[in-house]
């Protein structure tokens, strides 16, 4: 306890990096602007710094696909999941910007008007190199960013939303090749050629070794297998998984992987489920609540199952840790993170305490196993459930100051849904814990 040394996030200097990068680029876009003339100058170059910025953002996009370590296990997946989706939004209206942009100029400068834009852009695709390729890469685009609208998103299965967002990387490499040939700045500096060249040919690199070689390697030294599927209450149930050596891993309590088991009808879908218990060396639980096909279909894995595994990515783990004191808030199959975490973090007896919400005790996941760490550690366990009559329990600030005096001298570790892990959130701020020190990572239900 006396060397607690907590794992700074390095998302401030990736976030300065970024914008680095980005001045970079329109430091290019000015270097090879000496003057801009007329109105149709103007107009092109507002589709050259369009279509730099876009070039440049989508390889942050791929970069935040990749799962590097540095962003997954540090920064945190769902820190980096919003950055992604945030980037992909700035991507595709750049795009936008630079078509309509650019053919809008090439129009002007052949004498033509505005209507006249949708055949400027047919034959600037049947006439300029690489435009065929870059405007199936457009769409591709599109396509993309209206599967990720909430609304549609939200009605979509989540397997077809994936593979969907799966053709962000024909939709870059479509887009590249445009870049480099038609592109008035690479063709007059080929110092930024050789820049945007190492720029994709890294972030091409980390992909393949990050999503393709990493996950080879871990499933086939760890070869893991459905051990037993066991229900821990209506709708929640547990998986053990067994393998070789799987404490060589690296995974730590709060930390997940993105699963997927080889059973019929299971096969092409991947998905994230943390670890309910600590790792073992030869056994990983994850303990999941039925809310959707995939989940629902775990009660019916037979013992022997292979089980393909990515991971472990999360950054809420022990080493965010800066105080002696900790303070686990659980919403619903939350609980799974924080119940890891109740196991493994160390401390005196008094120092760890567990708030679990749910809507019914019945709901309460894993309550006989949190009563009895509890017990064995000398740790504080409580739990808010809604009243008889459907009331909600009063998490506020003046509730959790009364329950926890010294509230302020914890570190808070929090997974449950968005909206609840909101208003935990500003509960926890309005009874004067730092925000440096409320560690937490949502999930949608």
């Amino acid at each position: 306890m006396r060397r607690i040394r907590p794992r700074r996030s390095p998302a401030v200097p990736l976030l300065l990096a970024v914008w680095a990068g980005a001045a970079a680029v329109l430091w290019l876009w000015w270097h090879n602007t000496p003057s801009i003339a007329d109105n149709a100058g103007r107009v092109l170059n507002a589709g050259r710094i369009t279509g730099l910025l876009a070039g440049y953002l989508m390889a942050l996009v791929v970069l935040q696909m990749a799962r590097v370590p540095a962003l997954e296990r540090r920064v945190g997946s769902d820190r980096v999941a919003r950055w992604h989706a945030m980037s992909g939004r700035y991507t595709l209206s750049l795009v936008l910007a630079h078509v309509f942009l650019i053919m809008w100029g090439y129009a002007l400068q052949a004498g033509k008007t505005l209507g006249d834009i949708v055949q400027q852009t047919v034959d600037s695709v049947n006439q300029l190199p690489d435009m065929g390729k870059a405007a199936i890469g457009t769409g591709l685009f599109v396509v993309i960013g209206l599967s990720s609208i909430g609304a549609v998103r939200r009605r979509l299965p989540y397997d077809t939303w994936y593979h969907v967002h799966l053709l962000t990387y024909a939709a870059v490499f479509l887009t590249f090749w445009h870049q480099i040939t038609t592109g008035n700045d690479f063709a007059v500096e080929p110092m930024a050629k050789t820049f945007w060249y190492v720029l994709y040919g890294v972030v091409t690199a980390l992909v393949l070794w990050y999503r393709v070689i990493v996950p080879v390697r871990l499933n086939l030294r760890h070869r893991m297998r459905v051990e037993a599927v066991i229900e821990e209450s209506p709708g929640i149930v547990s998986v053990l998984i067994s393998g070789r050596k799987l404490h060589r891993m690296g995974a730590e309590a709060g930390q997940f992987f993105r699963w997927r088991f080889l059973a019929p009808g299971m096969r092409f879908s991947s998905h994230p489920y943390s670890l309910s218990a600590a790792p073992r060396p030869g056994m990983l639980r994850i303990t999941v609540k039925a809310i959707g096909d995939h989940s629902a279909r775990l009660r019916e894995l037979e013992p022997g199952t292979r089980v393909w595994a990515e991971g472990p990515y999360g950054a809420l783990t022990a080493q965010r840790r800066s105080r002696g004191k900790v303070l686990l808030v659980a919403g619903g199959v939350g609980i799974t993170p924080m119940r890891a975490l109740f196991e493994t973090l160390p401390g005196a007896a008094g120092d760890i305490t567990l708030l679990y919400r749910a809507n019914t005790t019945q709901d309460l996941a894993l309550w006989d196993e949190l009563a009895a760490i509890a017990e064995e550690r000398g740790a504080r366990l409580m739990y808010a459930v809604n009243s008889p009559e459907g009331e909600r329990p009063d998490i506020s600030a003046e509730n959790l100051r009364r329950k926890m005096p010294d509230i302020d001298r914890h570190d808070v570790f929090m997974c449950g849904p968005p909206g609840f892990a909101q208003a935990v959130y500003e509960a926890l701020r309005g009874a004067g814990v730092p925000a440096r020190r409320i560690h937490h990572e949502s999930f949608e239900m």
